[in-house]
């Protein structure tokens, strides 16, 4: 079986990656990997992490580019490429544009499409935008939907999709924090900034859309206070290269003290630091995934979100960008000193094993959480 995985972003390539190397470790399949460079600078450090060889590069990012204009340009060199080479299957995963518009190259030219993380929803198209609609058109055009969660599943059971194409396996990105993890731990990887003894650190992440503008700054705003009235607490905010995050970021909290503002990680850094936080504000996705496999307190940054395993779970609180809310909760985290029990709705390291035993077989004897 030729497979044709497609990467676009760097949460694609680590969320991708513990698949790529399971398919490869298997003979009964031949995979090729393409990647559209939607993330062109922090896509290829994640590259090389995990060892992913990319066969082809469409090239598609270009400054100021619009969706429409990626899109065009990610739906051009997929066709082609399907026109050149041929392909039984196209794995795409999550919610990017690269996801979206790779799998409706595929579906074009007749191609079976696996979506991996499908299945997710938030319920409004404008929270996250564009990933709600993405995430969407993606499972409409896909032969097999592996869901990561029961919760995913059940979205699309309520959407009408045939519970014969829907498979549970829990998320691939937990496989590849427990890589990850392993790894860091055994070459003792120090923090990417110095903490004095007594210090504590709060690692935040913001760079959606939605965001944009009064958004950013009303979180900017929040981290100036939480600063201000804890001199022991330290903020990490690795800042997205997107100009309109990067400009909110350096114009509110640039050269105020303790508010360390850094180049997007590497993903080693990443985990390390995640490791050593006593609380985690953030807007991504994969943030709510993995924080609590460390057992971290977690507020989300946004006003709905597509995995309320970790709200239910009681891992993660929806804040949005409410300025005095970010405070006041964050404050009342800081105060419970010491992590909490780690727990993982969203997987168990073994989704990729699952996802291969699927394609393989087309069944999956132990779903995840059964």
């Amino acid at each position: 079986m030729r497979l044709l995985v497609v990467i676009g972003t760097r949460p694609e390539a680590i969320k991708l990656a513990p698949l790529v190397h399971a398919l490869r470790d298997n003979p009964a399949f031949s995979v090729a990997v393409c990647t559209t460079s939607q993330h062109s600078d922090l896509l290829q450090p994640m590259l090389e992490f995990f060892g992913l060889h990319c066969d082809w590069d469409l090239h598609c990012m270009r400054a100021g580019q619009t969706l429409a204009g990626l899109s065009q340009k990610v739906l051009a060199g997929l066709d082609d490429l399907l026109v050149r080479e041929h392909f039984d299957r196209l794995v795409v995963q999550g919610d990017t544009t690269t996801a979206f518009v790779a799998a409706l190259a595929a579906f074009y030219r007749g191609v079976a499409v696996d979506h991996i993380e499908a299945g997710l929803r938030s319920g409004d198209l404008q929270h996250p935008f564009p990933e709600e609609a993405n995430r969407r058109l993606a499972d409409v055009v896909a032969a097999n939907l592996f869901a990561p969660t029961e919760g995913a599943r059940q979205n699309l059971l309520r959407e009408g999709y045939p519970s014969e194409r829907i498979f549970v396996t829990g998320n691939t990105g937990i496989d590849a924090l427990w890589l990850a993890r392993g790894l860091v731990e055994r070459e003792a990887r120090p923090l990417p900034i110095a903490l004095e003894r007594g210090a504590r650190l709060a690692l935040v992440t913001a760079h959606r859309r939605e965001s944009f503008g009064p958004g950013l700054e009303r979180i900017g705003r929040a981290l100036i206070h939480l600063t201000d009235r804890h001199p022991e607490l330290h903020i990490l905010y690795p800042v997205h290269p997107n100009p309109n995050v990067l400009a909110a970021a350096t114009r509110t909290l640039g050269g105020r003290v303790r508010i360390h503002l850094l180049d997007p990680l590497s993903y080693p850094d990443f985990v390390r630091t995640l490791a050593a936080a006593d609380l985690v504000l953030t807007d991504s996705g994969g943030v709510q995934e993995e924080a609590p496999v460390f057992g971290k307190r977690v507020l989300v940054l946004r006003e709905t979100t597509e995995r309320p395993e970790g709200i239910a779970a009681g891992t993660a609180e929806l804040v949005g960008t409410d300025e005095q809310r970010i405070v006041d909760r964050a404050e009342a985290l800081l105060a419970l000193h010491g992590p909490q029990t780690a727990v993982s709705p969203y997987g168990d390291g073994h989704a990729s094993q699952r996802i291969v035993e699927v394609l393989q077989t087309g069944a999956l004897a132990q779903p995840f959480g059964s």
